[in-house]
């Protein structure tokens, strides 16, 4: 114990001679440990490098890439809607609220019905089933539990309560915004409303001059 002051003197002089004061003013650069990112290996807009074959820094967009300045399409009513912007076809709810919309805010018709149907047989019918019973493959293979549609509490929730659960996932299904972009969630509701409708709807529900053809 009698040398732990002479060697804790000696290691601040030491470690002060090396590095300094904070605050002092040297003419060499300081010791780097960590630099923090201060230098890194990056590529600068508008310069030349080697490592692409047109030896060009600055790349162009990937293809899919949406700009900011670009409106959403098939929106309902005409309205101009933007990516950024705090709209029921961006976030499921109510502007400025954090109540659902009621009803889906997109256009639907047989186009957005169709992709709407294609886009679930690919990503929904897996684990839903292709009626959205629940009976998919993953069930087969050992995944007991998958909601049924078709459930009154499925059913009975908002476009955009739907909307939200399939952009961020509940409880065992995952999120699926990095699979289906925006209008493509509402075209999945979409189909999904015809779905449970041809399981819960009754006759009254379809139009009069349709009701003989289902007799048939």
């Amino acid at each position: 114990m009698r040398y732990f002051l002479p060697i804790w003197i000696l290691i601040t002089a030491v470690a002060v001679g090396v590095l300094g004061f904070r605050g002092s003013i040297l003419r060499k650069p300081p010791l780097e440990f960590f630099n923090d990112m201060d230098r890194q290996m990056k590529l600068r807009p508008q310069a030349p490098h080697e490592f692409f074959r047109d030896n060009r820094a600055s790349r162009l967009a990937v293809a899919g890439t949406v700009a900011r300045s670009e409106p959403r399409h098939n929106v309902s009513a005409g309205a101009v809607v933007y990516s950024y912007e705090d709209h029921p076809v961006n976030t499921g709810r109510v502007t400025g609220t954090t109540n659902w919309v009621e009803l889906n805010p997109t256009v639907i018709d047989a186009q957005s019905m169709a992709r709407g149907r294609q886009r679930f047989e690919i990503n929904c019918t897996p684990c839903h089933g292709p009626l959205g019973d629940g009976n998919g493959v993953t069930k087969k293979l050992g995944m007991a539990v998958v909601a049924t549609l078709h459930d009154p509490r499925i059913v009975k929730m908002t476009d955009g309560e739907l909307f939200h659960v399939i952009s961020n996932g509940r409880n065992l299904m995952g999120p699926y915004a990095a699979q289906l972009d925006v209008e493509d969630r509402w075209a999945v509701i979409s189909y999904l409303r015809a779905l449970q409708l041809s399981r819960l709807g009754s006759l009254e529900d379809v139009p009069a001059q349709f009701r003989a053809t289902l007799n048939k």
